[in-house]
């Protein structure tokens, strides 16, 4: 009879937040490394809004103890992904504690190193769910304060949400108490423990900034943050809704499953954006860090009632990155991006059949064409209305939930927009008013050439050769100039020369780069002119352009390789590994080349990130440099949280098992790997040829 009861009761489970309210939680946590376990003690505080008769609270494969409501032992349900506490709640506030303990198998990573020194732990709740590490609330409309205790090795820094108030050592361990005053969604629930150090700097509203990076990147502080201040203080203003909440922290972790992650107070971004000046401009933080900050407004301050209404999000951190980066690198550069988004848009127009107002858009409907609506709609409201909307959107719906139809309204009360046909063009629709979009981009110079460019692609390059000129030798945006490089590549030669001595000629990093792209293949009578690109101050040019003349120039080929010998480029290796292919290459380059092969090995183990290791493997099993360990090392990508590299794994596999000779080095090595790894060889090997 109770699980007739339970499964009666799971009909309200998605309405709970409208008969109880969980207003705060305080938690004390142990993380256990070397199990890779989480244990605490929890104690909620809520508010029973009308008589129910089940309360849930999510916890994925958590084991629980000592469950009170109200200091009183209780009799408990745990299904295994909720704790459900079956009893006659009345009106009224009430506490409910309990210790737990869970293993997670996602959402909290535990990222190993040879080097106990390097070792991370790092969370990501968004679209994994913080249940399944913290016991809380899947879903968003369930906003809470939260305030955690973590005690872990002395060693290493603990940081998550909120102010720190307060650190106590003990003998090997310390305990990390930080606190929220304001009340958010579980997905933005956030821990960070690694061996950082830490640059302050305080905004203009005198909000406490914190900027982290581990240990051995010290020296990369000014340009992998060059930018966060100034955009803080834009998007403040910008927005004109002072920041919500007591501080600001960044903090890059290794392996993180996306760019960035915007934790209410804490932003998690991946250490690829973690640069020196050089990477810098191929690679910087600068559009990643005002996206995760301005949903710190929009998405943590106000959160998208459901997935449908997910462009409340993502469409408005996109766009006012751009405005941050328009702030930043002006106005041609945000109309460039502009143009190139809405490109992208209409070509997946032609297959994309899902709508912005939909739970199951694509994140390119989401991010850009929720942008591309914000833009029209400034546009067309103008710049004070569009401002005074914002600002009143987010003051009514300040630590709530939001639909549509509520920004909706707020565009109404301010100005005479017809949202009724706007919604169904932009978010109901996937077809773009293409005269309606030229007509918003011609208002820009650069986008005004974009168009003109485009429009004549088709056309022979002798009815062109003025224009392009004229392109070349201008003070053009780069975009253009790019644009001309690419429209040149299925050009002979002869015909591109002039066009390719020009864009060379050009201060421009990014046209010279789209030159280095645009020839695979080097006619003798540029070489001195392309090989002027390996001194450009661009690891990624550097790396396309070091590739192409070693393909090209064999007679040169030892002469390029000890001018880059000593590069090391991005932080995954990028030159790194690519020269030590090219060294194993060559067959006159070194006589004794086992030293060239330990090291591209030692790229493809778990020391290294998956990029790194991903880039090595691929290059060891291309050259047929298959040892025992580069095996070992295979499997275990097999075995990663990241989907791509664990799918690189078993692709790879799959293809070393249709040889015979590799499938019995592969059994060999099996007591070599441990329980995971071997299940997920054994599921390879037992798969049908």
């Amino acid at each position: 009879m109770k699980y007739f009861f339970l499964f009666i009761s799971s009909f309200i489970f998605a309405q709970q937040t409208k008969y109880v309210d969980f207003t705060s939680v305080s938690a004390q946590l142990n993380i256990n490394a070397a199990e890779k376990s989480i244990s605490g003690t929890v104690n909620y505080s809520f508010q029973v809004l009308e008589p129910t008769d089940t309360l849930k609270i999510d916890a994925q494969n958590m084991q629980f103890s000592g469950v009170e409501l109200n200091k009183k032992n209780i009799q408990y349900v745990n299904s295994g992904e909720q704790l459900l506490i079956v009893y006659p709640f009345q009106k009224g506030k009430n506490q409910i504690s309990f210790e737990y303990k869970a293993i997670p198998k996602q959402a909290l990573y535990f990222i190993d190193s040879e080097r106990a020194e390097e070792q991370q732990i790092w969370t990501q709740g968004q679209g994994k769910y913080t249940s399944n590490w913290f016991p809380s609330f899947d879903d968003v409309n369930e906003k809470v304060i939260f305030n955690l205790k973590i005690e872990f090795d002395s060693g290493f820094q603990v940081i998550s949400n909120g102010i720190l108030k307060q650190k106590t050592v003990f003998d090997q361990t310390t305990l990390w108490e930080y606190e929220m005053q304001k009340p958010m969604s579980s997905y933005l629930l956030m821990l960070a423990i690694g061996k950082f150090e830490k640059q302050h700097q305080l905004s203009k509203s005198k909000i406490p900034l914190e900027w982290y990076l581990e240990n051995r990147d010290s020296l990369r502080f000014e340009p992998t943050y060059r930018y966060s201040a100034r955009i803080f203080n834009f998007l403040e203003k910008e927005i004109g809704v002072k920041y919500p909440w007591q501080i600001y922290k960044q903090v890059p972790v290794r392996d993180f499953l996306y760019a960035g992650m915007e934790n209410t107070s804490a932003t998690l971004f991946a250490t690829r954006y973690v640069v020196d000046s050089t990477g810098f401009l191929d690679r910087n933080y600068t559009n990643v860090d005002a996206h995760e900050l301005a949903h710190q407004w929009f998405g943590d301050l106000i959160t998208a009632a459901s997935g449908k209404h997910h462009w409340l999000q993502e469409g408005f951190a996109t766009y006012y990155a751009l405005l941050a980066e328009k702030d930043i690198y002006g106005e041609d550069y945000f109309y460039s991006k502009m143009y190139e988004s809405i490109q992208q848009i209409k070509y997946a127009s032609r297959t994309d059949t899902i709508p912005v107002l939909n739970e199951k858009a694509s994140s390119l409907s989401y991010y850009q064409k929720g942008a591309w609506a914000l833009f029209v709609l400034h546009q067309e409201v103008g710049d004070k209305a569009f401002k005074k909307i914002i600002k009143n959107y987010l003051k009514k719906y300040a630590f709530k939930n939001v639909t549509t139809e509520d920004f909706f309204n707020e565009v109404e009360k301010i100005s005479h927009f017809d949202t009724a046909s706007f919604s169904k063009e932009w978010l109901e629709s996937t077809i773009i008013n293409s005269p309606y979009v030229n007509k918003l981009l011609i208002k820009n110079k650069i986008t005004k050439i974009l168009l003109e460019l485009d429009k004549i692609k088709s056309k022979p390059l002798t009815e062109k050769t003025g224009f392009f000129k004229l392109i070349l030798m201008s003070d053009a945006h780069y975009s253009a100039k790019v644009m001309v490089v690419n429209q040149l590549r299925n050009e002979t030669f002869e015909a591109k020369k002039t066009f390719l001595e020009l864009a060379m000629d050009t201060d421009d990093m990014e046209v010279r780069q789209a030159v280095a792209y645009s020839l695979p293949k080097i006619p003798e009578e540029f070489r001195t002119s392309y090989e002027s690109l390996l001194d450009d101050t661009s690891y990624q040019t550097q790396e396309v352009a070091l590739l192409y003349l070693w393909r090209n120039f064999p007679e040169k080929r030892l002469e390029y390789l000890e001018k880059s010998k000593k590069w090391i480029g991005f932080n995954d290796y990028n030159l790194r590994t690519l020269w030590l292919s090219l060294a194993l290459m060559t067959p006159d380059y070194l006589s004794h080349k086992t030293i060239l092969i330990d090291e591209l090995v030692s790229y493809s183990s778990d020391k290294y990130e998956s990029t790194t290791r991903q880039n090595a493997l691929d290059k060891l099993i291309g050259f047929k440099i298959i040892n025992e360990t580069v095996l070992i090392n295979l499997v275990k990508a097999t075995t990663h949280h990241m989907w791509q590299f664990s799918k690189f794994g078993r692709d790879t596999i799959r293809t070393l098992l249709k040889n015979q000779v590799y499938r019995n080095s592969f059994i060999q090595i099996k007591t070599n790997l441990n329980e995971n790894e071997q299940f997920q060889l054994n599921r390879l090997l037992n798969e049908k040829i």
